[in-house]
C-alpha cells in the first residue's frame, strides 16, 4: 500500500488546512487510515483515525473538536480538516493505514506510512 499526503502549508493561527492521503496499492488489505504528527523536538503524536466504513472515528485530545477526519471510499483518499489551526499545530503530518482502527490510536496497528506534509501555524 502506498500513501501520498498533500495539503501542507503555512497559515495563520485560526485559519484552516485540509490535508488529503491518497491510497494505492493493495488497498483491499487495510480496514482504516489516520493521520500522526510530529513536531520538531518532540515525539510523534496521534492525531485520528477512522476505519474504512466510517463507523469507528477517534481524535486525539489535543485536535477535538476542531479538526475532522472522513474519507472517500470511491477515491480511496483521506481527509483531515483543519479548523481553528494553533501554532502548537505545526508539525509534519503523516497518514497512515493498518487493519483495525482501535490499534492505530496507538500507533502499534499501523502497518503502512505516507510521507510527510509540513503544517506551519504562524502567530
Amino acid at each position: 500500500v502506498q500513501l501520498q499526503a498533500f495539503g501542507g502549508g503555512l497559515v495563520q493561527a485560526g485559519g484552516s488546512l485540509r490535508l488529503s492521503c491518497a491510497a494505492s496499492g493493495s488497498i483491499f488489505s487495510i480496514n482504516a487510515m489516520g493521520w500522526f504528527r510530529q513536531a520538531p523536538g518532540k515525539e510523534r503524536e496521534f492525531v485520528a483515525v477512522i476505519s474504512w466504513a466510517g463507523t469507528f472515528i477517534y481524535y486525539g485530545d489535543s485536535v477535538k473538536g476542531r479538526f475532522t477526519i472522513s474519507r472517500d471510499n470511491a477515491k480511496n483518499t483521506m481527509y483531515l480538516q483543519m479548523n481553528s489551526l494553533k501554532p502548537e499545530d505545526t508539525a509534519v503530518y503523516h497518514c497512515a493505514a493498518g487493519t483495525s482502527a482501535r490499534t492505530m490510536v496507538t500507533g502499534t496497528g499501523v502497518q503502512y506510512w505516507g510521507q510527510g506534509t509540513l503544517v506551519t501555524v504562524s502567530s
